[in-house]
């Protein structure tokens, strides 16, 4: 990329930027330095709340250390990979930094992932140690990891470290430990030394996280320490919450944006983690209520969940600073429909695992414009050190305005995949990514994604993007979630099918939903049918499996 030649490179979207937003930053070497930061700055400060149960920095720091310590003694060494496959809890953060601390190189893994998915990542990663559920381990991971190069194993109840219990999400009962593993509480209370020798720095690898797959098996993205720490430096100096705000944890940690987002970003501005097990809109509002968070991020799934509960009040929310939204498509009517009746702006984001969460994110106090042709919403503009460009089919710049594959460039911008050099070199061709989404700039540096390529539908030789579908769905009243994807069809090649749920106590009907797209979309976008589901498929963080809907539309053919 040669600056006197890209438009992109002159950033229009410093404008849209503040003095604070601008200006440099100085992030921490790696997450566990900002940890200790904050066990200097705030020890007393209640790091994670869960439930009625409450650690501060302090003890979360020795907690963590006795992890650190028994994990190098018996034999983790610098660089091994520790997989953590936990819930929204405590267990995982002091998994996290123990794991760190003890100069491992950590593998999120998805609780929802199957025996041979775990396999795969297990196998992959090389996994040294894992640390998952004592449930996981007894009905299923014990015998997936027996196949593996796991040798250390730790499990952890996650009814402990709280008292109170919450049967809607934690129904179960403890288990016995396992005499092939020990307990996770149990080794942080033994008051082990972390190993003093294990440094870690801007450069090392902090995480393997795996991408989802869509398209052959999943492959390791390493987000390195300073790929994080950019990004959590960034929300902290953007976002301008005060010291100690609290966070809820509403998206899965696991995922890059709760580790990014939630956990480092919280960590940073020596803040509150407050965690409830997994999602489920009632206890989350109940969370909202006793916690009174400032921040939080998730799904738009997530909100419509929310804004859906018959218990959902304004004063739910009106302890919050700031909501972003990421990792699905924001439809403008959603936004619109959260404000009116709860009162906070949902600010969209984008990003990828391989760019570390957030590469573009709606300013706090300012609001994304729609795109008057399309009506997709911007989902942000990129931060001072990103230049994120668009490129045709040749990988030629596109003026302003035009679609083409969105790349882009900055110090959240990982490496490359774990053991993939081909894949490396594919997606990261001198070291810019090449994100596989489409979308646009316009002049004032707003950025638009309009849809993954392999989702567009070609009906007729016209492209159909189904974002633009989806979002004219989600005008209508009575839609909940909507989904839209390409069948097969003998005369038009390919049309458009859209898979909704609906509102509490709507009865709208297919044809209804047809007629309204028919009358606001161009005669080969509309949907030709409609599939009215009580639930959408989802990934754990929450994103429509559009991939899962287009395979049951095939079949049924």
């Amino acid at each position: 990329m040669s600056d006197t030649t890209s438009i992109y490179a002159a950033k229009p979207w410093l404008a849209r930027l503040n003095d604070a937003q601008r200006g440099p930053v100085r992030p921490a070497a790696s997450v566990v330095h900002a940890f200790r930061s904050a066990v200097e700055r705030a020890p007393e400060h209640t790091a994670l709340a869960y439930f009625d149960g409450r650690l501060s920095y302090r003890e979360t720091d020795a907690l963590t250390d006795s992890v650190a310590g028994h994990l190098a003694a018996r034999g983790i060494a610098r660089g091994d990979r520790v997989a953590i496959l936990l819930q929204n809890t405590p267990h995982f953060v002091i998994a996290l930094l123990g794991a760190w601390k003890a100069g491992a190189t950590v593998v999120p893994v998805n609780p929802m992932y199957k025996s041979a998915e775990v396999g795969h990542v297990l196998a992959d990663a090389g996994v040294a140690a894992l640390i998952c559920a004592d449930r996981a381990w007894e009905t299923y991971l014990r015998e997936t990891a027996a196949d593996s190069p796991v040798r250390v194993v730790l499990t952890a109840c996650q009814l402990d470290l709280q008292t109170r219990g919450d049967t809607r999400v934690l129904d179960f009962e403890r288990l016995p430990t396992p005499a092939d593993a020990d307990d996770l509480v149990a080794v942080a209370r033994q008051g082990v030394a972390a190993p003093a020798d294990r440094t870690l720095g801007r450069d090392d690898i902090a995480l393997i996280s795996y991408t989802s797959g869509t398209s052959g098996a999943p492959k390791g993205a390493m987000n390195t320490h300073g790929n994080i720490t950019y990004n959590a430096e960034r929300q902290r100096v953007g976002c301008t919450m005060p010291q100690g705000s609290c966070y809820f944890a509403m998206a899965p940690l696991f995922h890059i944006t709760g580790m990014v987002a939630q956990v480092a970003g919280c960590i940073a501005n020596a803040g509150t983690l407050a965690l409830a097990y997994r999602f489920e809109a009632g206890v989350v509002l109940d969370a909202f209520a006793e916690h009174r968070p400032a921040y939080t991020v998730g799904p738009s799934t997530a909100f419509m969940a929310l804004a859906a509960h018959p218990k959902a009040t304004r004063a739910h929310f009106d302890s919050f600073q700031m909501i972003s939204s990421g990792g699905a498509p924001l439809p403008p009517a959603l936004v619109e429909r959260f404000r009116a009746d709860f009162g906070p702006y949902l600010h969209n984001g984008y990003g990828l695992t391989e760019c570390t969460a957030p590469c573009a994110s709606v300013p706090p106090g300012q609001e994304a414009p729609v795109d008057p042709v399309s009506g997709t919403l911007a989902v942000g503009v990129p931060g001072p050190e990103t230049v994120v460009r668009i490129l045709d089919d040749l990988g030629q710049e596109v003026p302003f305005g035009e679609h083409g594959e969105i790349v882009v460039r900055g110090p959240q911008v990982v490496p490359g995949y774990w053991q993939r050099p081909e894949a490396t070199g594919e997606s990261f061709p001198d070291g810019e990514l090449r994100t596989g989404d489409i979308g646009f700039m316009d002049p004032a540096g707003w950025l638009y994604v309009v849809d993954r390529k392999k989702d567009m539908i070609n009906a007729s030789g016209f492209k159909v993007w189904p974002r633009e579908v989806e979002d004219v769905l989600y005008t209508h009243p009575a839609v909940r979630e909507a989904a839209v994807v390409g069948v097969p069809d003998s005369y038009r090649g390919e049309s458009v099918k859209a898979y909704v749920s609906l509102r509490p106590g709507s009865d709208t009907g297919a044809d209804e939903l047809i007629a309204y797209c028919a009358e606001r979309l161009a005669a080969y976008k509309y949907p030709r049918e409609v599939a009215i589901l009580a639930e959408l498929p989802k990934t754990t963080s929450g994103k429509i499996l559009r991939r899962e809907l287009r395979s049951r539309a095939r079949n049924s053919q």
